[in-house]
């Protein structure tokens, strides 16, 4: 799907066709609309392919009039009750005329652009453009580094109370989030260093202020990663020690069931024996003598245990 739009009077509007200094919006696009981008539009091939390739890791680059930036922004989801999160790469191409944005599936930053969410949005300032939406990524970044923080404390609370296989595996994808997280926040970090040098896209002096802010904006979500991967690491390998001890008082209260059963099993078995040998062969004296070694040894190694 392609949509094109023009600031109208603070706002992004809605226009039916390519104009110079509008943005274009390239959304899951169709084999069709792909072959548009190339031969009517004129984009480079290479730029549009990378840009819809899932695996793409953040870069920039340039090709005659053209330059391609490639940037992870952060993705949120549900599956089996289980909150996911995950970074996905946007394209974004600059030429001299318009801004192109390309992805694969809808993403919450084109989203959030096109409601207006993202204020003083000027497709014609390309770079100022494209800054804004490199700051809004990076907010977002943060945003759900603050929503794993808050998710993995409420799992923390809950496996105080019981051990459940859903909790635990929402924990392991909370962690396997902030593994993403880390890496695109870190090769979103040095595309933007790319920028700040200023030798890829032309930068202003009014932009500058921008551009620093992204940086420390990204930089700050890369900390924040590294914090929240070292505290659900350390809460993972204390819920394993707690599981092993856990394991390890119902093995202990087992035996203590398994030997206790055992005794009246010996007494009757001996007592079963068809002699005239035996001691008070009544059938109240091995029924009492039963009970009362078992309450013996319950009583031993209940001490035992809490020694």
């Amino acid at each position: 799907m392609i949509n094109y739009y023009t600031n109208g009077g603070g706002r992004l509007d809605q226009i039916d066709e390519l104009e110079n200094g509008c943005w274009v919006s390239v959304v899951a696009p169709t084999p069709q609309e792909i072959k548009m981008l190339i031969d009517d539009f004129g984009l480079d091939s290479g730029f549009v392919k990378s840009s819809l390739d899932e695996e793409e890791s953040s870069r920039i680059e340039r090709e005659d009039d053209q330059t391609l930036i490639i940037i992870d922004t952060p993705v949120a989801s549900t599956e089996d009750e289980t909150k996911v999160f995950f970074t996905m790469p946007i394209g974004i191409i600059i030429t001299e005329e318009n801004v192109f944005t390309i992805s694969l599936h809808s993403t919450q930053i084109i989203d959030e652009a096109v409601r207006g969410s993202i204020r003083n949005l000027h497709p014609s300032l390309k770079t100022r453009f494209v800054l804004q939406l490199l700051l809004r990524i990076a907010a977002l970044f943060l945003y759900h580094l603050k929503q794993i923080d808050k998710l993995s404390s409420a799992a923390e609370q809950q496996l105080h109370d019981a051990m459940k296989n859903e909790l635990l595996m929402q924990l392991l994808a909370l962690e396997k989030a902030l593994v993403y997280f880390s890496t695109s926040l870190k090769a979103n970090e040095a595309t933007i260093e790319k920028i700040f040098r200023g030798r890829v896209i032309k930068l202003y002096d009014e932009d500058q202020d921008l551009l620093e802010d992204v940086l420390i904006e990204m930089k700050q979500a890369i900390e924040m990663s590294s914090i929240y991967t070292g505290i659900l690491s350390s809460m993972m390998d204390g819920f394993s020690s707690v599981i092993s001890n856990n394991l390890n008082i119902v093995m202990w209260r087992l035996t203590i069931v398994t030997i206790l059963m055992e005794i009246p099993n010996i007494i009757f078995a001996l007592y079963g024996i068809n002699t005239v040998d035996l001691p008070l062969p009544f059938t109240w004296f091995p029924i009492s003598l039963a009970v009362f070694l078992t309450a013996v040894a319950a009583f031993v190694l209940i001490k035992w245990k809490k020694k």
